[in-house]
């Protein structure tokens, strides 16, 4: 994770150091092209933001990168597991990366190349690489005091919720989780869901549970409701039966994630205008709109967010390291 060679040229220059980066940083490595990986926060940035007590619902073998085994004490491992194998993988395939170094512009050169800004440091390159996924950028409800301390979008663990009360505001996997996770611990726990039963893809071990706790009245739920305004010592309702004004410590928006567009169409990367917001890309390839710029990993889905994953992602490094020796070798890049 040095800082040499920063006046090359790069064969590929990855922006991301999540599982997707990565994956894409190794296929450069094994067909030995110069690339380097620039990451604005931690490695793996979006795994380290997951609550510090998640277990992931893939297995350990599916979350594997770069043919490097990922052992785990359960089939199923957790943050702490997955941090630590992604670390030694970096580590194994001496990837250089470069973090807390945010891409803040791209600029096209003469002769196909790409100048990559950041705030430290300049970068030429003939290949581009956005793999920045999409749990950065939480959706927001848009509703006044959604700014206020105690409203969060990002959750860590339950402890700093013991004995207050909580809204939790959605009803998929992370909401069931944090609800349940803040109520076992001994918070007193609201739900302000807008349709009008848990999501049916809540995991299996998770739904009946929440559902449970809903049905014996542990857990309060207002179904077909929206959050209508947060205020400083409570929470406003819209419910089938009329406004509700709750008294309230802490929201927890558990209300979804998105790509980051601004950053998006900052790079250049151009938008489809459909319900899903999928950047636009060539399907075979993953070259965006622009020349020589790949699009990597789950940012693909735009807010379908449960369409792609790591499992299913893993291989987009061999794609789009394939697509760029080809190129090289008829002598376009």
């Amino acid at each position: 994770m040095n800082r040499k060679n920063a006046g090359n040229i790069y064969d590929l220059l990855i922006v991301g150091a999540g599982p997707s980066g990565l994956a894409c940083g190794i296929e450069a490595r094994r067909h030995k092209l110069n690339c380097l990986i620039l990451e604005k926060g931690v490695l793996v940035n979006s795994i380290f933001n997951f609550p510090t007590n998640m277990t992931f619902f893939s297995t350990s073998l599916k979350l594997e990168i770069g043919n490097t085994p990922f052992i785990s004490h359960s089939d199923k491992p957790t943050r702490r597991e997955a941090l630590e194998y992604y670390r030694r993988v970096a580590e194994f395939w001496k990837l250089p990366i470069h973090l807390y170094e945010a891409v803040q512009g791209l600029e096209a050169l003469p002769e196909g190349l790409y100048k990559v800004k950041t705030g430290k440091s300049e970068y030429q390159t003939r290949t581009v690489v956005i793999a920045t996924g999409f749990y950065d950028t939480a959706r927001m409800m848009g509703v006044p005091g959604e700014d206020l301390p105690k409203v969060k979008h990002f959750y860590d663990e339950a402890h700093p919720y013991i004995g207050q009360k909580v809204l939790v505001v959605g009803a998929a996997n992370s909401a069931c989780d944090v609800a349940l996770e803040t109520y076992y611990k001994g918070a007193e726990v609201t739900m302000a869901i807008r349709e009008n039963g848990i999501y049916e893809k809540v995991k299996y071990w998770i739904k009946p549970n929440i559902e449970n706790r809903i049905a014996e009245g542990s857990i309060k739920a207002y179904f077909n409701t929206t959050v209508k305004e947060i205020k400083p010592d409570t929470a406003v309702l819209n419910t089938p039966d009329g406004e509700v004004e709750l008294p309230n410590d802490f929201v927890l928006a558990m209300t979804g994630y998105q790509p980051n567009y601004g950053f998006l169409r900052k790079m250049g990367i151009a938008i489809n205008d459909d319900e899903e917001r999928t950047p636009v890309m060539t399907p075979d390839t993953f070259e965006s709109n622009l020349p020589n710029v790949y699009l990597a990993g789950v940012v693909q889905a735009g807010l379908n967010t449960s369409k792609l994953f790591i499992e299913n992602t893993r291989h987009h490094g061999e794609v789009i390291v394939r697509e760029v020796l080809r190129k090289k070798l008829a002598g376009v890049n």
